[in-house]
């Protein structure tokens, strides 16, 4: 069973990597996980966070960054959503300029 989401964005292309680019390096600095870029608009992230492995893509497309992963499991799913919905949101957030947003 997959794990998805989505979230929209009024960005350019160039601005959404950005921020996407900065929330996987705060990712990886704050919780250790790997995130590797398979080119401009795809990245891998794989981890461990608390007690829930983290499998999954993060796609961008025109207007939208979509995550798809492994699904956590019931008990993971409503918390792993909201952590992502919110981490997704903030760093999309256009009140917020990207050189605010926290790497680490």
């Amino acid at each position: 069973m997959a794990f998805e989401l989505e979230h929209r964005h009024d960005f350019s292309a160039e601005d959404a990597r950005a921020r996407i680019k900065a929330l996987g390096d705060y990712l990886s600095n704050k919780h250790g996980l790997s995130v590797s870029w398979s080119g401009d608009d795809e990245a891998r992230i794989t981890g461990k966070y608390l007690v829930v492995t983290i499998e999954g893509t993060v796609t961008l497309a025109d207007g939208v960054v979509r995550f798809s992963g492994k699904d956590p499991g019931m008990l993971w799913r409503g918390k792993a959503k909201d952590y992502l919905s919110g981490k997704l949101s903030k760093y999309l957030n256009p009140a917020t300029a990207v050189d605010d947003l926290p790497t680490g």
